[in-house]
């Protein structure tokens, strides 16, 4: 519904411009917590999970706001990097007020010893949470460079990022 003065329309209601969010690792544990806030308030939301979760779909259907699910795992950063870049590039930046990506996703390899260590397991690690956000970093500054609105990135962080557990070094070195 648009506001009219002498001057012609002066604001619609369904011009306001929302804040997107792109967050990794929505799907359950912290980051699903994160989504729901995310959603409750009203923002634009861009999952990026191996698997989608559709209380998500079903809040966003609730509240009139704007999710996808991307179902994608980010020990292929690469990929998701690119889509990441092909959809903001599709996007006009007078649509949002801002932009934020929140890196939170991460793996726990087996718990043990270094020395014992499945090199996989280890890879693994270091793709999903150093790999994969630096990837997604790029793609997301890259496609947003000349968005004239605040741009985030949060990197999500643990515990165990700060203070490193015995038998945990993949993860503890990614976060």
């Amino acid at each position: 519904m648009a506001i009219i003065s002498k001057y012609g329309p002066v604001l619609t209601r369904f011009n306001m411009t929302q804040h997107l969010y792109i967050l990794t690792g929505g799907s359950r544990g912290m980051g699903l917590a994160i989504a729901e806030q995310l959603l409750q308030k009203g923002n634009t939301l861009i999952c990026i999970s191996r698997n989608q979760q559709g209380s998500l779909t079903a809040q966003a259907q609730k509240v009139g706001v704007h999710v996808e699910q991307w179902a994608h795992d980010l020990a292929d950063g690469a990929s998701a990097s690119l889509a990441l870049k092909a959809w903001l590039e599709k996007q006009t930046a007078q649509s949002f007020q801002s932009a934020t990506l929140i890196n939170n996703a991460g793996v726990i390899p087996n718990i043990g010893p270094l020395s014992q260590a499945d090199p996989h397991n280890l890879a693994m690690a270091l793709r999903v949470g150093l790999e994969a956000p630096m990837q997604l970093c790029a793609a997301f500054l890259g496609a947003t460079e000349n968005w004239h609105m605040p741009r985030k990135v949060v990197n999500i962080s643990s515990g165990l990022g700060r203070r490193a557990m015995a038998f945990q070094a993949g993860y503890c070195a990614a976060k």
